[in-house]
């Protein structure tokens, strides 16, 4: 997945959790697999560009 879409992915995903968490609450079930989903778009980005960055800086 390229960063370009990995990142609109995140913003759909953060969009999606904002609207359900105003409609049933942060703690409802929904809202909380929402935010689990967005935690793992965050942790792909994170492990696929953020730290290649930092490894290119090293070499």
């Amino acid at each position: 997945m390229d960063k370009e879409t990995l990142l609109d992915a995140i913003e759909a995903k953060r969009t999606e959790l904002l609207n359900i968490a105003f409609q049933t609450g942060l703690t409802s079930p929904l809202a909380i697999e929402y935010s689990q989903e967005l935690d793992r778009l965050l942790n792909l980005y994170d492990e696929l560009h953020i730290r290649s960055l930092k490894k290119a800086q090293v070499k």
